[in-house]
């Protein structure tokens, strides 16, 4: 279910929420969208569409109904109430894919803090057992503390020993960092929007087997190898990191600040775009958001337009390599296949050059090396 606010971003055919169905292991039976001005208060929808929505999921045998939007917690317990089945939103969908798709003790930990973050703000009334009192000799609440009062203080105390285990991994990854920097290493970070391509544009660069596939989300944890430039001959530290999507959970963006913060700490960034997505600006938005909320904004870029071999030719740009406007500033741009490996030479060519321009001066962009490059050459 979609609600269409007048906002640039909505998806009138829900194919992203359709996929991230999918990815979470849901059949998605049914789609419908409306527009509103602004959400109802008490159901999102209005009490008419609610009924409609509820019509279609028993025409359908729907067991559950998915929103693309955020749900308050009243306007879920609401929405339960008058549909009769489940009621959930695109944020607790998105948790749910990275709790299925959390390999490391780290990205375990970052899922959990945000999931309980999530289930914190769902106990205001949302289930009747709650308004029960438990109290008296022997109870563990106390006397008079009621069961939802019981349950914040015991989420509130899970939340508490889950996030003093993240900022212990947290310090063990920084000082992963610092030996890094100690060796001069050149960090490279791979950003962009889930399903862009990153994991098999790491692969093909680095050899190696991390996972990915033609999915959402397909990497959760922070990879990181040594990639060799025989071009600056020296090599770099090139990190694969989690992919970006439409509003993305700020639990989750609070949750994986270990992990996001190899992008913030990178000399340069690899923006890798689906360039056969019609979509594309939007996500290289999206993406830009993500990087301001976590201080990235500042570290130069370098854009990769990934799965070109999924263009048609006569809609292929003109220049394999050329520059695009990202917040009102020219970024070098490179069209790559990472599957077939059309355009990586070209890559690596510019990441040597942007390594060589940083080694002999420092605060060179990206920018100022493909000038560099093109005089060398």
């Amino acid at each position: 279910m979609g609600v269409d606010f007048g906002l640039p971003h909505f998806d009138g055919e829900l194919e992203e929420l359709g996929l991230l169905a999918q990815t979470a292991g849901l059949d998605p039976v049914a789609r419908l969208t409306c527009k509103r001005k602004a959400p109802d208060a008490a159901l999102f929808v209005g009490s008419g569409k609610a009924d409609e929505i509820r019509m279609l999921a028993q025409l359908h045998g729907a067991k559950e109904v998915l929103f693309d939007q955020a749900l308050s917690p009243a306007q879920q317990r609401n929405l339960e109430r008058q549909l009769e089945m489940p009621v959930n939103d695109r944020t607790l969908l998105i948790l749910e894919i990275f709790a299925q798709r959390a390999r490391s003790h780290e990205g375990k930990l970052q899922v959990e803090l945000a999931k309980l973050r999530y289930l914190s703000t769902r106990l205001v009334r949302r289930w009747s057992h709650l308004e029960r009192q438990r109290g008296g000799i022997g109870t563990r609440g106390g006397p008079g503390e009621t069961q939802i009062e019981l349950d914040r203080r015991m989420i509130n105390e899970a939340i508490k020993r889950t996030r003093e285990r993240l900022d212990k991994v947290k310090r063990q990854r920084s000082t992963q960092r610092r030996q890094r920097e100690r060796r001069d290493t050149f960090n490279i970070s791979l950003v962009g929007y889930t399903n862009a391509g990153k994991s098999t544009l790491f692969n093909a660069l680095v050899k190696a087997r991390a996972y990915a596939a033609d999915q959402l989300f397909a990497t959760l944890d922070t990879t990181t190898r040594q990639l060799y430039l025989s071009e600056a001959g020296q090599s770099v530290s090139l990190s694969d990191t989690v992919g970006f999507i439409r509003d993305l959970p700020h639990g989750l963006v609070d949750a994986f600040q270990a992990t996001l913060q190899e992008a913030v700490d990178a000399d340069l960034l690899l923006h890798v775009v689906d360039a056969s997505n019609p979509g594309f600006p939007e996500q290289i938005a999206q993406v830009q958001k993500v990087l301001a909320e976590i201080g990235a904004s500042d570290v130069p870029q370098l854009l990769v337009f990934n799965k070109v071999d999924a263009i048609a030719p006569e809609s292929r740009a003109a220049e394999v390599q050329d520059s695009y406007e990202l917040d009102g500033v020219a970024v070098p741009r490179i069209f790559v296949s990472a599957r077939s490996g059309e355009g990586l030479g070209r890559l690596r060519a510019q990441l040597a050059a942007t390594c060589l321009a940083a080694r002999e001066g420092e605060g060179m962009t990206p920018g100022d090396a493909a000038e560099l490059e093109s005089r060398d050459g």
